[in-house]
């Protein structure tokens, strides 16, 4: 049995094709599909659905955020995986057989999707998420996936063993903590790359600039939880600029190259935001839902 939880927050406009993709996959397994979102333009949507067929089901969350909308859900769930999706993004035919393949070692506890754009590449926003979906997140998850080492998961598309984890923290990103929840447990982080998930990313300056700087904010907690100096940490400023050599062979043209050079000063911007505002100010990531208007 395997639960799918699509998690969204007023995404009416996208919301189907999220549920299409998962209805269209080929898999042998019993599963549902459980939409939960906060407002009922999302959830009228979700309902139609609902009526053509039985095992799609709706959840109506608070509004508080997604972690908090998951600890309320999580524990009414059957099965003995949960993959977890957003209303604004869907996923590729057999992506989810490829996700779920993984599991069949019983030493994997969770595994993670590849977030593949869908913007045009060709624009300055549009090649920065090429660039840091392909030559940055895929190409250090599979070479941490190729030697053995931890590695995170992305929200957009990752499953794990029901059961293990009780409840999420509500101050790190969900899928950031809980990898290193289940790798204290024993169990292995796995990289699906096959299991593609297709994204819509920022489109301006300041949607950009909020969403890498919440992101980048919801790894700076995990120090509350975990001692950072005896345990891997993939997502942090030092890691960025270590493996920061291969955005350099990812451009194909002399524009592109130009707009990996503008990248640069930007991701340095976000990162002195993320240190002023933990370290100085100590405001620190919050579960919340938060909207970002152009990748919609």
């Amino acid at each position: 049995m395997i639960d799918i939880v699509i998690t969204s927050f007023k995404e009416p406009r996208t919301i189907g094709r999220a549920i299409e993709g998962f209805l269209n996959q080929d898999i042998k397994n019993t599963y549902r599909i459980t939409v939960a979102a906060p407002d009922e333009e999302t959830l009228s949507v979700a309902k139609k659905y609902q009526k053509k067929n039985k095992n799609i089901s709706i959840f109506k969350d608070p509004g508080k955020g997604k972690s908090y909308a998951l600890n309320m859900l999580i524990p009414k769930l059957k099965g003995e995986i949960v993959v977890l999706s957003d209303g604004d993004v869907f996923i590729k035919d057999n992506s989810l057989k490829y996700l779920l393949e993984v599991f069949k070692d019983r030493q994997v506890g969770c595994a993670t999707g590849r977030p593949v754009s869908i913007d045009d590449r060709n624009t300055l926003f549009g090649y920065w998420s090429h660039l840091l979906c392909d030559a940055g997140a895929h190409e250090a998850r599979l070479k941490r996936a190729k030697k053995k080492e931890f590695l995170e998961c992305s929200g957009y598309l990752w499953a794990f063993r029901n059961g293990v984890v009780k409840d999420f923290p509500l101050d790190v990103a969900e899928d950031t903590i809980v990898p290193y929840l289940f790798r204290e447990k024993g169990y292995k982080i796995e990289y699906t790359p096959k299991a593609i998930v297709y994204v819509s990313f920022p489109k301006n300056l300041k949607d950009f600039i909020n969403q890498k700087k919440r992101t980048s904010k919801g790894h700076e907690t995990l120090s509350k939880y975990f001692d950072l100096r005896t345990l891997p940490r993939t997502k942090s400023f030092k890691n960025e600029l270590k493996e920061s050599y291969r955005a350099f062979t990812y451009p194909k043209t002399f524009k592109e190259m130009i707009y990996t050079l503008a990248l640069f000063p930007i991701k340095l911007y976000i990162w002195t935001l993320v240190f002023y505002h933990t370290k100085i100010k100590k405001q620190h990531y919050t579960d919340a839902w938060e909207r970002v208007e152009s990748t919609k």
